[in-house]
């Protein structure tokens, strides 16, 4: 079976990573590949880059989650990818992706595993705590649908800025058994600034209520503190072998958690202004 994949790529200011993530899905194994790119306005050489290897790339805003569905919209595949700009495929992900949903019955959307690397100590903590994330049902999401299954559940929600991967891959739970592949994506996190990744963990608090009041609270496993931690404890060896990684990892998830819950709290007092 040869179906049309279509992968969609969301981009802003990417030209850091963008050749490497579009050079992937090029070298892929399985070549019936469209390459869609939905950009924000970069205002860098992300367009630029991305002439090299496509011509279906589009501009509009202002989020990921209506430039992905803008793709959606632009794309013929009767299989859809969704990645982001900063992530390097292995180059068997689509084929594994396209034989799952062939040989399956009823098959039709796909966790793919992620791995991290950077540079710097805190890209490195970053790859530590994605280790202990493996196989954790709850803190996968799918990536591959088939399109049969997007025009039954929706796409991305628009209203969602944080959370909005895991919205819809719940969605797709509800009428299809959630499966995963072995390849891997890496997740390319550059040169992780510790403050940097504070400001982004307040950011996304602010908007994750959204979430949250789509979602029934106590099945909102990724925000629970206790369930996280307990993450860690459930791999020993990982955490222990890495004695110096794992408090590092521990103490910045906290900070995280903080930073969250101050993103969070500082967006309720606005609403009750």
């Amino acid at each position: 079976m040869n179906k049309l994949v279509s992968v969609i790529v969301p981009t802003y200011n990417s030209s850091s990573f963008i050749h490497e993530c579009l050079k992937s899905i090029q070298d892929q194994s399985y070549k019936n590949i469209e390459i869609i790119v939905v950009d924000n306005f970069s205002t860098d050489k992300t367009i630029e880059i991305t002439r090299k290897f496509t011509d279906k790339y589009f501009v509009i805003g202002p989020e990921r989650s209506s430039q992905r569905n803008f793709g959606f919209k632009m794309s013929k595949g009767s299989y859809i990818c969704f990645i982001d700009s900063d992530m390097v495929l292995k180059k068997n992900v689509i084929s594994e992706c396209v034989e799952l949903n062939s040989s399956l019955k009823g098959y039709k959307s796909v966790v793919i595993p992620e791995k991290s690397f950077g540079i710097g100590f805190w890209a490195e903590c970053k790859a530590h705590e994605r280790a202990f994330y493996e196989n954790v049902s709850w803190m996968e999401a799918a990536r591959f649908f088939s399109r049969e299954l997007l025009n039954d559940i929706g796409l991305y929600d628009e209203n969602l800025i944080s959370g909005e991967d895991w919205d819809l891959s719940k969605r797709s739970e509800r009428v299809s058994k959630l499966q995963r592949v072995e390849s891997y994506i890496y997740h390319n996190e550059g040169r992780l600034s510790f403050f940097g990744n504070l400001k982004k963990k307040y950011y996304y608090g602010k908007k994750i209520s959204q979430y949250v009041r789509k979602n029934n609270s106590n099945k909102f496993k990724q925000s629970n503190i206790f369930l996280r931690y307990m993450l860690f404890f459930k791999k020993p060896l990982l955490l222990f072998n890495y004695p110096m990684l794992s408090i590092c990892v521990i103490l910045n998830k906290s900070l995280e958690f903080l930073f969250g819950f101050l993103g969070l709290l500082s967006n309720f007092i606005r609403d009750k202004k």
